[in-house]
């Protein structure tokens, strides 16, 4: 079977499920070459670049990779699609599962090789993964830090049955809800794809206010104010209103600090609205309507009771989706990954209709 032997309760075959986080792992730089020009293989063997600086997921950190999830060919975890097919969308049952292949062009200075590197990434992800398994949805990797160039890697895939979301990193140069990023948006708004912000990213710049971290353990934990100001950023800037069909999924940051921040932008607001005129709503308004939240890491105790009191906080039953975030270790059991004894009906919208509704599957 895998990590586990046995599924938990919440598995059944009349309920559906989504899962929201899967990461497809690039093995190695290597692996792209079949997919990139000549002159940028040249290239990156005669200048021994190595592929994009990625260290969101440090290979000997704990939260990294579950156990047995190695493939027999010893590469990263996540990057073998029978291990991934068998440990995920067969283990769940799932209806669907969507990769967030977290391969960061972000960090390559050479734009027009991050460019490149990821037009390569989401043609392997087309021949290794989406065709073989049609119950894979992917991400697209976009060079985000040039949007003009990501906007259009969005215009050569978008319209791939396959793809149904943009994929950027929450830690970037500039914050998203920035005029900087609109033909990203608007390309995939155009497109009817969703934006997923999800954990890591290494734009070059300090991961809190405060400067750099020492620790791992500052950077993992640390992460969830990061997403908090892109939030912030998104509604404030009137992204929203720019594009009213936008809609962005927080992938991997947790969402117990989600109503906290609801209600002190919504409090702040009231009394500073006439900064932003362009906001013509309260911002948990925008929240609510137009962003989701996968649900690992759980940053609440796996209780009902505490799910629902969240729940409640953030006036929602529509804002959370089921996510594994396989292959990295963010609960022991199964049955952590969902708390056992929630509503019925809420049980399914978390599963698989909240997905079903932002994703338009």
């Amino acid at each position: 079977m895998g990590t586990w032997d046995t599924k938990p309760s919440f598995v059944r075959s009349d309920w559906p499920l989504i899962d929201c986080d899967i990461h497809n792992t690039v093995p190695s730089l290597e692996t792209l070459y079949p997919y990139l020009p000549d002159y940028w293989c040249d290239y990156c063997r005669e200048s021994a670049f190595g592929g994009p600086e990625m260290g969101d997921y440090p290979k000997g950190a704990a939260t990294t990779a579950l156990p047995d999830t190695t493939p027999p060919s010893d590469g990263p975890a996540g990057s073998d699609l029978e291990l991934l097919r068998d440990q995920t969308l067969d283990f769940w049952e799932a209806e669907y599962g969507l990769l967030t292949c977290a391969y960061r062009v972000q960090t390559v200075h050479n734009e027009d090789l991050a460019a490149t590197l990821a037009s390569a990434t989401n043609d392997w992800q087309v021949e290794h993964w989406l065709e073989p398994e049609p119950r894979l949805r992917a991400s697209l990797v976009v060079p985000s830090q040039n949007p003009p160039l990501a906007a259009r890697e969005i215009e050569r895939l978008g319209n791939h049955p396959g793809f149904v979301q943009v994929t950027l990193p929450v830690r970037s140069l500039i914050p998203y809800g920035n005029r900087h990023y609109d033909p990203i948006y608007e390309a995939a708004v155009r497109h009817n794809l969703a934006i997923g912000i999800q954990y890591g990213g290494a734009p070059g710049i300090p991961p809190s206010p405060s400067g750099w971290f020492s620790t791992y353990l500052e950077e993992y934990a640390g992460m969830g104010q990061v997403f908090q100001a892109q939030v912030i950023s998104l509604v404030a800037e009137g992204a929203f209103d720019r594009f009213p069909d936008l809609r962005v999924a927080l992938i991997e940051g947790g969402f117990t600090w989600m109503p906290s921040v609801m209600w002190r932008i919504d409090k702040e607001w009231r009394g500073l609205r006439h900064n932003t005129p362009w906001v013509k709503r309260l911002p948990s308004e925008y929240m609510r309507e137009h962003m989701r939240l996968t649900l690992q890491p759980m940053d609440a105790p796996p209780e009902p009771k505490e799910l629902l009191r969240m729940i409640g906080q953030l006036d929602s039953d529509e804002m959370l989706m089921f996510s594994t975030d396989y292959p990295h270790w963010q609960f022991d059991s199964p049955e952590e990954a969902l708390p056992i004894g929630l509503p019925e009906s809420l049980t399914k919208k978390i599963l698989a209709e909240n997905a079903r509704a932002f994703y338009r599957l």
